[in-house]
């Protein structure tokens, strides 16, 4: 079976455009930051993220697309922990137009398996708002566990974690 979609990394400021539609959405933020990210805001983000990018060729943050239409339809993250470099977080955002579809899953397969086939990681994490019962869902059935629920940064937050 063909993947419904495909992913390339977040590279040079060209990219910003697809990173600004997401982060400057209330709806995909709503259970990330519960706001809108502003422009000058972004482009900081932006930033730091192409740097980190560079720094980690098989890790950091991806344009997703759908492969049928060449759609963009999000972000994934498979991000290193600079601080234990076995560890790594895994994230995404959607557009809202393709929430509900299994694309989240598939993100979260996708990074999954090219975590364990890049045998440097020994766990992955994900941090949710404990609200986002769609991506908790996402998370449980790929073996995630829920380790607590606290706050971060301010906002709610609950971090699940897998070994692999």
């Amino acid at each position: 079976m063909m993947n419904r979609i495909y992913v390339e990394k977040f590279l040079s400021d060209e990219d910003f455009k697809h990173y600004f539609i997401l982060v400057s959405n209330e709806k995909v933020m709503a259970m990330v930051t519960e706001r809108a990210i502003p422009l000058d805001e972004a482009r900081s983000n932006f930033k730091l993220l192409l740097e980190r990018n560079k720094r980690h060729k098989a890790f950091g943050s991806f344009k997703v697309f759908e492969t049928t239409t060449n759609n963009f339809i999000g972000l994934s993250m498979l991000k290193i922990n600079e601080d234990d470099l076995s560890e790594a977080e895994l994230g995404y955002l959607l557009l809202p137009e393709f929430w509900r579809k299994g694309y989240g899953s598939e993100i979260a397969k996708m990074q999954l398996n090219k975590a364990k086939e890049l045998k440097v990681l020994h766990r992955i994490t994900a941090i949710i708002d404990p609200n986002n019962i769609a991506s908790k869902k996402i998370l449980l059935s790929n073996g995630f566990i829920s380790e607590k629920i606290c706050e971060i940064d301010g906002l709610p937050g609950e971090i699940l974690s897998k070994t692999i």
